[in-house]
């Protein structure tokens, strides 16, 4: 009998041949699968560059782990560092808050003062309370680098960072012990089990230290790792749906700005000891004049040096920089504003000039066109003998968040 000719051997071979060839197809499959991409921020204050380069090592860092790629941008300022631009960090790009919520992980860098973070990084994670309401943050992978002058309170300050990331749900990623037995022991190190530091005021070698860049990228790497698990995790929920699978939810706001093919401009940054809004209760107070792109637009006295269509149109660029601002105080979704509440006008024009409210009207007509019945307020116009920087107009705003 010729067995290799037999029926049922030929179908067990051909079986095994098919099991084997799809053993291959999936073992090439993933080897050519590349990492999933991740973008992970790492936000920083620095005002002598120290923080700068702790910044960089957890960035190199971030960037060993595969498909991860490191974005550096630094805090608004709260008041102008003098010579920025001459120094290393002066190119780096400034964040927005409402921007947090578009990455996979963020790493969180100050200098340490008086035991806390600095006073420019606190008051931007004070403007993240439209982010906190909306949960944007729960679940995303983060951890906090400083830099302390003199090593006091710095651990103090790392967990003083750490509250308000509990608050929004962020998943923190501290050093442990990482890294502990590769540093020089023979020098200062300012590292913590909370947080890579350096010492900046030691003198001993230049800082920050080999070591203490050494346990920064080590914490880089360890942030990229839990955001891919984070991440992971998102894919498999999406896939199994075991978790609530939501729909992103459509700003109103936004889809009525791309309606009216409007676009709102970047918040003008103050130019003085001052914020440009403030949150009481849950109503914001906000300023604006005609800016726009650092420059006044339509700059002069309406009636003399600017016509009343050019007063219209600086009316309605100083409203929508009161919206950018207010975007900012809404966390970055208009959407959570409940509705406006008071619109006073102010505008440049000589004395007998009685068309203010003419010229007012192009700021509430856009309002109410942008937010709908939320839009409707009670308004005032005031005529002025001058306003900042030669600006035709300026607006004070009052809304009510939800």
């Amino acid at each position: 009998m010729n067995f290799i000719n037999s029926t049922p051997l030929k179908a067990g071979v051909l079986i095994l041949l098919c099991l084997l060839s799809i053993t291959i197809l999936k073992a090439q499959s993933t080897k050519n699968t590349k990492p999933s991409a991740m973008k992970i921020l790492v936000l920083f204050n620095t005002e002598s560059g120290g923080t700068y380069k702790m910044a960089k090592a957890i960035a190199g860092g971030i960037e060993r782990f595969p498909g991860a790629t490191a974005v550096l941008k630094q805090v608004p300022r709260i008041k102008s560092l003098e010579n920025e631009q001459k120094q290393a960090f002066g190119q780096i790009p400034y964040a927005t808050i409402s921007e947090l919520p578009e990455y996979d992980g963020i790493a969180f860098g100050s200098a340490v003062h008086f035991g806390n973070m600095s006073a420019d990084m606190r008051y931007f994670l004070d403007q993240s309370v439209g982010i906190w309401t909306a949960h944007k943050l729960e679940g995303m992978p983060a951890t906090v680098f400083m830099s302390a002058g003199s090593g006091a309170g710095r651990e103090a300050a790392i967990l003083s960072f750490w509250s308000t990331l509990a608050v929004h749900g962020m998943v923190i990623i501290p050093t442990g012990i990482m890294g502990n037995q590769e540093i020089d022991k023979t020098i200062p190190q300012g590292n913590t089990v909370f947080g890579a530091t350096s010492l900046a005021g030691a003198t001993a070698v230049s800082r920050p230290s080999e070591g203490e860049l050494h346990i920064a990228a080590l914490q880089g790497y360890a942030l990229a790792k839990a955001a891919k698990g984070n991440q992971l995790t998102k894919d498999i929920t999406a896939v199994t749906g075991t978790a609530s699978s939501v729909a992103p939810k459509t700003s109103k706001i936004e889809a009525r700005l791309k309606a009216l093919n409007l676009i709102l401009p970047d918040a003008p940054a103050p130019v003085g000891n001052y914020k440009p809004f403030r949150i009481s209760g849950k109503q914001v107070f906000i300023n604006q004049i005609a800016l726009n792109a650092g420059k006044v637009d339509h700059p002069g006295m309406v009636g003399t040096e600017v016509t009343e269509e050019q007063a219209k149109l600086a009316t309605r660029q100083t409203l929508l920089n009161v919206l950018a601002v207010l975007k900012q105080a809404a966390g970055g979704d208009l959407d959570h504003v409940k509705q406006a509440v008071q619109l006073t006008g102010f505008f440049y024009t000589a004395a007998g000039y009685t068309k203010h409210a003419v010229l007012m009207n192009e700021a509430s007509n856009l309002l109410v066109e942008i937010l709908g019945e939320n839009g409707m307020h009670t308004r005032a116009t005031v005529g002025a003998s001058s306003l900042p920087m030669n600006s035709s107009v300026e607006i004070q705003a009052i809304f009510e968040l939800e």
